[in-house]
């Protein structure tokens, strides 16, 4: 994420210096010589530390964050930003750590520190859509049902999976019925909201639900919305099903045990199980290049009518690196290019106008297709009449 995050930053000739950070200086050197367009440079970064933290953010414009897990990652790196005094954005899609660092508004507010979070696909562009909703097509949002689906990326890193592993064994935010409220993903709670979801380009599946931030911050943007759920999937199934079956048998503590005389840490273990199987439940699914698609459903009215608007992003050839590294960029650009005002830790529909995400994934990103992300919109009339369009043409 981070990787394509500065490929699309440094062509968007917005920037004139970007300095990428990382621990792994092999890797972080190999993102800067791909690069191209702005000055890159190279540092070094331990994300534990908030001395080595505000060593590489110093005279820096905007940070952008793409460290995670966020649980861990987030807060200390958000917390010394703000100390710095500069302004923020990062990809947080653990409704846990958005907690904490929604924690962290007053302190931002004070030191005068814009911090945009959650600005990747899911969330991040499911959020502005919605706004997009309330903004310019419907008087009165009641639902929104966000699903995604994606897979096949080249390179899966342990943070990811060890996201999903934590995403799964906790209590999962949802907003039922104008209240919110919890599930757990293999409790009857959590199976109840289970669905078979048809995503344009990518397939049919079975998605289940997500702790992403949207179900804990849309309610409170979206006065009177009574539903608000994140429903999503891995690809292959098969590959989320290794993962839920790897939680279900109880391998994923943080307890040292011991085998054969060395000290393992469960998790540690399963992750790296899960990674080496990858490639080869890819192979049998017949996954041989990277596919996603968020699809984002807003119900409600319109002059007294029902409305629905259906949002699609797809692709085949890019999956969440793109869908996450891209929109984070634009964040990037929106918020150094002084078009967010507001001061304080702010999620995506409280402060990022659609017009100007639209503008810039139309001006500013290059993608296979030589476009910006394409939006699908799907409209269902109160008469069940279906139109659809392009919002880029």
């Amino acid at each position: 994420m981070g990787s394509i995050a500065t490929n699309t930053l440094a062509s968007s000739g917005v920037f004139s210096d970007i300095a990428v950070a990382d621990i792994n200086m092999a890797a972080v050197r190999k993102v800067v010589k791909e690069a191209k367009g702005a000055k890159l440079t190279t540092v070094e970064l331990d994300a534990e530390s908030p001395e080595s933290i505000k060593k590489a953010i110093a005279g820096s414009t905007v940070v952008l964050n793409c460290v995670g897990p966020f649980y861990k990652y987030g807060p200390i790196i958000l917390k010394t930003v703000i100390g710095a005094g500069i302004n923020y954005v990062d990809v947080c899609d653990d409704f846990d750590a958005t907690e904490a660092l929604l924690a962290m508004d007053e302190k931002a507010k004070r030191a005068g520190v814009s911090a945009l979070i959650g600005m990747g696909s899911s969330p991040g562009v499911a959020n502005v859509l919605v706004r997009f909703c309330t903004d310019s097509l419907l008087d009165q949002v009641e639902s929104v049902d966000i699903y995604h689906a994606h897979g096949g990326e080249k390179i899966e890193g342990a943070a990811v999976v060890k996201h999903r592993i934590h995403s799964m064994k906790m209590d999962i935010p949802v907003f039922l019925d104008g209240k919110f409220t919890a599930v757990k993903l293999f409790e009857e709670s959590g199976r109840a909201l289970e669905e078979e979801t048809e995503f344009q380009n990518v397939g049919t599946y079975r998605v289940y639900a997500y702790p992403h931030p949207e179900t804990i911050t849309l309610p409170h943007y979206l006065k009177g919305v009574k539903r608000v759920t994140n429903l999503g999937l891995v690809l292959p199934p098969a590959y989320a099903d290794l993962i839920k079956g790897m939680v279900r048998l109880g391998v994923t503590g943080e307890e040292p045990v011991e085998v054969q005389g060395q000290k393992v840490i469960p998790l540690e273990f399963a992750v790296a199980f899960i990674l080496a199987q990858r490639k080869r439940l890819m192979k049998e699914a017949g996954i041989t290049e990277p596919m996603g698609c968020l699809k984002i459903v807003v119900k409600g009215h319109k002059n007294g009518d029902k409305n629905t608007y259906i949002f699609s992003m797809s692709s085949r050839g890019q999956g969440m690196g793109e869908g996450t590294g891209i929109p984070a960029a634009i964040g990037a650009i929106i918020m150094a290019t002084g078009k967010i005002k507001e001061k304080g830790v702010l999620p995506p529909e409280a402060c990022v106008n659609p017009m100007d995400l639209l503008e810039l994934a139309k001006t500013k990103v290059k993608t296979a297709g030589g476009k910006g992300f394409p939006i699908v919109i799907e409209h269902i009339d109160k008469d069940g009449k279906l139109q659809r369009m392009n919002l880029f043409g």
